[in-house]
């Protein structure tokens, strides 16, 4: 049998033993091998793919926002996420962005958010929960409509954050009804996505089972074969979220 890909899968030190499970359980289904990451935990030297996970606020200095005093944040989690993407993204290793972990990238490639979406959507529905209540819209073309093979689904939602102008080379591929920013995909890199929803917690909807397993497939690829990205192109205009 051809040895498991290992995952490192970002965490705080403090995330819940059920919610570690889920994110356990969706990398070792598709053959991986699942490694908790955490501030206080070793670093390996290589990985052969990432989940940056999903948890507290964005430190608001990262994206030049402003400080929210009534929001939890986790400077060491930021710092290590950082260094991770700092050190696999040029190497060309397959991350995937999970809810917090999408705004990460984003923010790691000179993009901002917006810090609460309640206050600048006037009238939007409060919609937190693991469950797919949310209808998704995925652009036609992109990696992330190849990987689901869909192109609309239904979604859960657990942030009040959410991407707003892209950073470096960085597409926005999906929206929800409410027009806000649910997928990103870098244009340089072979597997770099976010996704503003929890696809660990879906275990039966196909479409989000095929996202894990294609960033495993990823991981199997030889490091040697993996093609370093070009240096960065002059930039195109930065999508916004409106």
């Amino acid at each position: 049998m051809a040895e498991r890909p290992v995952i490192g899968i970002s965490t705080s030190d403090h995330k819940s033993l059920l919610a570690w499970c889920f994110d356990w359980f969706a990398v070792w289904r598709h053959g991986g091998k699942p490694l908790r990451l955490s501030p206080s935990r070793p670093r390996p030297d290589r990985l052969d793919g990432l989940i940056v996970g999903g948890g507290d606020d964005i430190q608001a200095h990262l994206y030049g926002g402003e400080m929210q005093l009534d929001v939890r944040v986790d400077p060491e989690r930021d710092e290590l996420e950082l260094e991770l993407l700092a050190r696999e993204i040029p190497r060309n290793t397959p991350v995937l962005g999970i809810c917090r972990g999408s705004q990460l990238i984003n923010v790691h490639l000179g993009g901002t958010l917006d810090s609460d979406i309640y206050t600048t959507h006037e009238g939007l529905k409060r919609r937190r929960t693991v469950l797919p209540r949310k209808t998704v819209d995925i652009v036609e073309g992109s990696r992330l409509h190849q990987l689901l093979r869909v192109s609309w689904c239904r979604i859960n939602s657990l942030h009040h954050q959410a991407v707003e102008h892209t950073g470096r080379g960085v597409d926005i591929v999906a929206r929800d009804r409410d027009g806000l920013v649910q997928g990103i995909e870098s244009r340089e890199h072979d597997f770099l996505l976010g996704v503003q929803w929890h696809p660990e917690f879906l275990i039966f909807n196909r479409p989000q089972q095929r996202l894990i397993r294609a960033l495993v497939d990823a991981a199997r690829k030889p490091h040697a074969e993996r093609q370093v990205p070009p240096e960065p192109r002059a930039e195109r205009p930065t999508q916004s979220a409106s």
